[in-house]
């Protein structure tokens, strides 16, 4: 009825035989010792009992499947006895439903060892091992989760560099086409242009004008795409630095910009005379020799490094020069052409060579300023020089509409792109590509020659074009290029050591597994 009335309650089920037993040894130990027997037989008893109560309880701690005996501090008023049932959670020592046994007094509570017995069915789960699980398992999904956030934010940056590699790849290749193509159609524009309209030097001042507007085209892009915009007068003045702390004054407007307005005039006049008596193949080949009269200057003048490969490089250019002369024989209107376009080349090296003496390095505005001012200075004092040459009839023509307006804005507005593109390219990418943007110009207009003008080269003029290509090519070369060659071809090499010892490594694992699945362990030799 106890056990009944107890497993109503939702106390959990205990043996009631076993507690009887204890219960009743307990209360005979305290019947004998009240009868105030004496005190050698009352001693005897309380032993025996005491003897028979332990064998009775190890009797039952050896019956529990897979209970455990935890023996609670001497001085708890009472003893917690649980079982946990299949499918059901095993409560905590500390919040365990517990058990009144009987009403003991303190003396016999406190001699009376409390005991606490856990039954543990296979298919039962205690909380604290199902909450320890969960809590692994929660580790391990968020680790899981964090493992694969990190894979995705790697695929992503990856895939990101990929794609910005992949535009910049594009956008350099673009500007190197656009600086190619613009300068292939000048030279073209200009032979269709002197079919009709023989005056060289009136193109020339007519195209160099167009240089004025290259600073209000800066601006527009300055206030297209700068987030603080400053008015055209304080970015002109900004700009006009590049002439000196003070600025662009009419002393420094006559001292600096006269001389190389001068050159400007000259080396592209000298270049439309040279077109006048060659082909647009090889005056383009021609002119790419001003790379190596760059160098020389520079090595002469400036006090650059001196390099082999640019030493060698100017020597190919030359031999071009010579062999290109000697394709007709040093006679003729080929030998002219070929000193127009080498007093080109020297005139546009020599601007640059004093371009970096006197002003330095610039950027895109400060370079943009300077040629709208040498557009300026030409418009306003090179004016002249056309006027008197058609007086003269030097370069005369009549009437003013037999003038091809449409031929001439066309060269004028390929050469100021082929301006542009230069001061910007040097800018946002490097000036190799456009060095490499100019030399393409050359089988550009072979191309163009070969199609239209049905032009048969001759192999020594393929030949110098060849070899002022390469000798262009060579000029291109860094300063460093022999370390940075050394370097290369150093990492190569143990690259190749890495890999060979990573295929020997490979090897010899492949060796080892394939002799322990034969029963034997062979271990190769070093």
């Amino acid at each position: 009825m106890q056990n009944k009335a107890g497993a109503a309650a939702g106390i959990p089920y205990f043996p009631g035989r076993k507690i009887l037993t204890v219960l009743s040894l307990l209360r005979a130990t305290k019947t004998r010792t009240s009868l105030q027997k004496p005190p050698a037989l009352t001693v005897v008893s309380c032993l025996l009992n005491v003897s028979r109560l332990y064998r009775l309880l190890e009797t039952m701690g050896q019956r529990c499947v897979s209970g455990s005996v935890i023996a609670t501090p001497a001085g708890a008023s009472r003893s917690s006895v649980i079982q946990c049932k299949p499918g059901g959670n095993c409560p905590s020592r500390h919040r365990g439903m517990t058990r009144q046994l009987s009403p003991l007094s303190v003396a016999e509570d406190s001699a009376a060892p409390i005991l606490e017995l856990q039954n543990r069915s296979p298919s039962g789960i205690c909380r604290h091992s199902r909450v320890e699980r969960q809590s692994r398992s929660g580790e391990e999904g968020t680790q899981t989760h964090t493992e694969s956030t990190s894979q995705e934010a790697e695929g992503q940056t990856r895939c990101q560099s990929c794609t910005s590699t992949f535009l910049k790849l594009i956008w350099r290749f673009l500007i190197i086409l656009s600086v190619s193509s613009s300068w292939v159609g000048t030279t073209q524009f200009v032979k269709i242009t002197f079919e009709t309209f023989d005056c060289p030097f009136f193109m020339t001042w007519f195209s160099t004008n167009w240089n004025i507007m290259i600073f209000p085209i800066y601006y527009s892009g300055h206030l297209a795409t700068a987030q603080e915009k400053q008015s055209p007068i304080k970015k002109f003045r900004e700009c006009s630095r590049i002439f000196g702390e003070d600025g662009l004054t009419l002393k420094l407007f006559l001292k600096r910009t006269a001389p190389f307005s001068i050159l400007w005039t000259l080396t592209n006049y000298l270049y439309l005379l040279a077109l006048k008596k060659l082909t647009a193949t090889d005056v383009s080949a021609l002119f790419c020799c001003n790379k190596a009269f760059v160098f020389l200057l520079s090595w002469i003048v400036l006090k650059d490094r001196f390099m082999g490969a640019r030493i060698v490089a100017a020597i190919m250019a030359i031999t071009g020069i010579v062999m290109m002369a000697y394709a007709d024989g040093f006679q003729g209107d080929s030998i002219i052409g070929v000193a127009y376009a080498v007093g080109s080349a020297s005139t546009s090296a020599l601007y640059k060579v004093l371009f970096k003496m006197f002003l330095g390095s610039a950027n895109f505005g400060e370079a943009a300023h300077f040629v709208s001012t040498l557009g300026f200075f030409n418009f306003i004092f090179i004016s002249v020089t056309p006027i008197i040459l058609y007086f003269t009839k030097v370069e005369y023509w009549y009437p003013f509409s037999a003038v091809p307006w449409g031929y001439l804005c066309g060269v004028a507005g390929l050469w100021l792109a082929f301006n542009i593109l230069v001061n910007v390219g040097v800018v946002l990418t490097y000036p190799i590509l456009i060095s490499i943007g100019t030399v393409l110009s050359v089988p550009g207009n072979a191309a163009v020659d070969l199609v239209k003008h049905k032009m048969i080269f001759s192999v020594v003029r393929l030949g110098a074009t060849i070899i002022i290509c390469i000798g262009f090519l060579l000029m291109l070369l860094p300063e460093e290029w022999d370390e940075i060659t050394l370097r290369f071809i150093n990492s190569l090499k143990e690259k190749k050591s890495e890999d060979h010892a990573d295929d020997i490594t490979e090897s010899s694992v492949h060796t080892r597994s394939r002799s322990r699945a034969n029963g034997t362990v062979s271990i190769p030799l070093a």
